[in-house]
């Protein structure tokens, strides 16, 4: 017979509390009830914090509807592409953005449009003067189907007289500027910053589709 330990338990039981202890949490978890989720996974904004928010697809539906006053929004998924959008020198100036690349998007706590870019530190807010970018929207008003909060305008200059722009999830912007922090390295980010870069938007560009034109139906947030 197996005589007690110190603590007056018999061993056996010691070593049948050790054998059905559940094993360590392994992999991430919904940040809203605990579920496990994959490595790729949905995200929903905190509108107050700017936080962004792992969540299983439960929870994410919760939070969809665009048009709801909640404290949370989901993050949709479409990615679109505006071909020929001009972004010259003069314009790019106006933006005040000291780099190539910028996201911007839809603030609506702040009721204001916001840009960062990357830099060395991460995501770097710039004052962005909303007459200018106004100005922009203007002559090209295909760019007003942004929806606030959880949807970015992701906008390269490729060269002197042109830029792309796509629309992607927010959570990729912020998914790109923290790929390009870990390589960044001397003044313009280096070889690796570039490479990210090119590879980055080399896959958004297979991903997104053409944006509606103006007066189309808006399609419905997945």
């Amino acid at each position: 017979m197996t005589g007690p330990g110190r603590s007056g338990v018999p061993l056996a039981a010691l070593r049948r509390i050790a054998r059905n202890r559940p094993a360590p949490v392994v992999g991430e978890r919904c940040e809203m009830c605990a579920e496990s989720i994959a490595a790729t996974h949905s995200h929903v904004v905190n509108l107050d914090s700017r936080a962004l928010m792992c969540t299983c697809r439960a929870c994410y539906l919760l939070f969809t509807d665009q048009d709801a006053h909640l404290r949370y929004r989901a993050v949709p998924e479409r990615y679109l592409r505006f071909p020929g959008l001009p972004l010259d020198a003069r314009a790019w100036d106006e933006l005040q953005i000291p780099v190539g690349l910028a996201f911007l998007f839809q603030n609506s706590v702040q009721r204001r449009t916001i840009a960062f870019y990357p830099s060395p530190a991460g995501a770097t807010e710039s004052d962005l003067p909303l007459d200018a970018w106004d100005r922009i929207v203007e002559h090209n008003p295909e760019l007003g189907v942004l929806r606030p909060d959880v949807e970015a305008l992701l906008v390269r200059r490729d060269d002197g007289t042109s830029g792309s722009c796509y629309l992607v999830p927010i959570d990729a912007c912020y998914e790109l500027v923290g790929r390009l922090r870990m390589l960044w390295r001397g003044f313009d980010g280096g070889s690796e910053v570039h490479e990210a870069m090119d590879a980055f938007f080399a896959q958004v560009q297979v991903r997104s589709r053409p944006a509606p034109s103006v007066g189309a139906v808006p399609e419905p947030a997945p």
